[in-house]
């Protein structure tokens, strides 16, 4: 052989080899890109979109929380405390009695009741507090035992505090009160502390009524005793 033939043989060798090299790159290249969209990291993007689509819904619940958690600041804990255990109780209650299956009736939408009544009974042993429309139908109440008092704290002036407070946060979630007339019955120690807290609670206090009954030449009544 010639070494013309040779150069073009050689020549011929490494152009060769270089394509080879080249199709070699390029199918490093493809095995990488698909090594770096591996099955994990496609996981975790579609997780990160979850995550976001979830977040806003988080967000909502969280705001809707802090509302709820921002009216029962005014509560103490104690009571607070109370009041969940009375909600638990009763909640094991209805699922005991609701074992048999029934129907499934519609619910009713509640109306707004902005203006209406406030009955307070201050005697010398309890103090009762009941939220009502202008026609005299219940909205909401609250008594000295609802909060967790007992024995003679039950008429205390700050039971009667606690209690207002129960029942107007209930009249405004449910019902959106704001107005009433107050009727006042009674002569116990809960009687100005109950005006005062629905002043403090917002609701405007259109007329002030004292309703205790007083006795005006009745029974006779008994003779002094003799010792």
């Amino acid at each position: 052989m010639s070494q013309e033939d040779k150069k073009k043989q050689s020549t011929g060798k490494e152009e060769s080899g270089k394509e080879n090299k080249e199709e070699n790159k390029e199918e490093n290249k493809e095995e990488k890109a698909e090594v770096k969209e591996d099955p994990a990291q496609t996981e975790k993007k579609g997780t990160e979109d979850t995550e976001d689509n979830s977040a806003f819904s988080f967000q909502d619940e969280e705001e809707k929380k802090e509302s709820k958690t921002e009216e029962d600041d005014d509560l103490p804990e104690d009571i607070k405390k109370k009041l969940e255990k009375n909600k638990a109780e009763k909640e094991k209650k209805n699922k005991k009695s609701k074992k048999v299956v029934r129907k499934k009736k519609k619910k009713k939408t509640k109306e707004k009741v902005e203006s209406g009544q406030v009955y307070i009974k201050a005697t010398y042993n309890n103090t009762i507090v009941t939220f009502a429309d202008r026609k005299g139908e219940v909205i909401s109440w609250a008594s000295a035992g609802v909060a967790g008092f007992k024995g003679p704290k039950k008429s205390t002036p700050y039971a009667a505090q606690i209690i207002t407070k129960i029942a107007s946060m209930k009249a405004k979630q449910e019902y959106g009160f704001k107005e009433a007339s107050v009727f006042v019955k009674g002569v116990g120690m809960g009687r100005e502390s109950a005006i005062r807290t629905l002043n403090a609670q917002g609701i405007f206090i259109d007329s002030i009524k004292d309703t205790t009954p007083i006795p005006h030449n009745g029974c006779r009544p008994r003779k002094p005793r003799r010792v």
